[in-house]
């Protein structure tokens, strides 16, 4: 696919499946319905439909939809940050203990019979305050080597993880455990227009920050040595990544739970399509993620009478693509 024609297909393919999920459903919708629906928004058009239909598409499945396109895009562009700020093509958003974190957030939430704006603004501290607990670990006279920092986001992980593993063993196992239990797989059943006035802002600001510093990652990820030596400030640029892609994907978490597997695969997706270059990759993953993760939801609320938690989908989907890929490139991502 040439470089024009790629470009047009990623501004294309979000608002397409957008338009798409508002008619997909059990409760069947016209795609004409839809877009008269829309229009009556902004037009005076005279409203002929059920007035339940305009609640199922407004109401339900529009924010649930605008939330899995916010969610999948602030993951893969977290991700494709972090995979150039580390170096490693393994790297994914929870490297640095934030999913850890927000996820032991949300399940004392929980545990504390919390409402849903409480959950979400738990999960989102709890994640905030997991980053900030690695970061200040890796520092080292002034510095955050990448080593320390993988090391120190693992440390955290498991502690947060372990204190997640308590969390669910004292509660109770009629009522919070499952709640917990389903929190963690992911989903966006949730989805509302007040949770998405609250995980936008994060999302939205931590995404502009990453493509303002998107050229720059390019030097950084030829190594902090030689990113210094062609004049960039390489303790500053990892502090705006990690303040970004932590936004972002405590954001992400306090919202929709775990949805693994988005932020490290997506990223090799963007590179198969527009190559390595930051400049370039950044953007498209917003675009890939966005379509990727609405695709999966829709198929989660539709595939069977129950709905199948987003996690168990993004990994089903997911480990198979991503062992693919190593096949193809051989382990080589460049």
């Amino acid at each position: 696919m040439t470089r024009p024609r790629c470009t047009v297909f990623l501004i294309l393919l979000p608002p397409a499946l957008l338009y798409a999920s508002l008619f997909v459903g059990r409760f069947a919708v016209s795609p004409i319905d839809v877009a008269r629906i829309l229009f009556a928004q902004i037009f005076p058009i005279a409203h002929d439909w059920p007035k339940s239909v305009e609640t199922i598409v407004l109401q339900i499945r529009l924010p649930r939809a605008l939330m899995a396109m916010c969610v999948g895009a602030g993951l893969s562009i977290s991700g494709a940050a972090y995979q150039g700020m580390f170096r490693n093509p393994l790297v994914s958003t929870d490297i640095l203990g934030v999913t850890a974190a927000s996820g032991f957030g949300a399940a004392v939430a929980l545990l504390l019979s919390a409402n849903a704006l409480g959950l979400q603004l738990t999960a989102f501290a709890f994640g905030l305050a997991g980053v900030a607990l690695t970061y200040r670990l890796a520092r080292i006279y002034q510095t955050t080597p990448v080593l320390m920092l993988v090391l120190s986001g693992v440390v955290v992980a498991a502690f947060f993880s372990a204190l997640l593993s308590g969390a669910k063993y004292v509660a109770d196992p009629e009522s919070r455990l499952p709640a917990i239990t389903y929190w963690l797989l992911g989903s966006l059943n949730a989805a509302s227009i007040k949770g998405l006035a609250m995980a936008l802002p994060p999302i939205i600001l931590g995404s502009l920050g990453l493509l303002l510093v998107r050229w720059k990652l390019n030097v950084l990820a030829m190594g902090d040595e030689e990113a210094r030596s062609l004049g960039v400030e390489t303790e500053r640029l990892k502090g705006i990544v990690i303040v970004c892609t932590t936004l972002i994907t405590a954001a992400a978490v306090s919202v929709c739970g775990m949805v693994g597997w988005v932020g490290l695969v997506i990223p090799h997706v963007g590179r198969m399509l527009v190559g390595p270059n930051h400049r370039l990759l950044l953007p498209a993953t917003l675009s890939i993620g966005a379509s990727y993760l609405l695709f999966i939801d829709d198929i989660a609320r539709t595939a069977t009478a129950g709905e199948i938690p987003l996690g168990i989908l993004t990994a089903i989907i997911g480990a198979p693509f991503f062992a693919y890929l190593l096949r193809r490139t051989s382990a080589t991502w460049h």
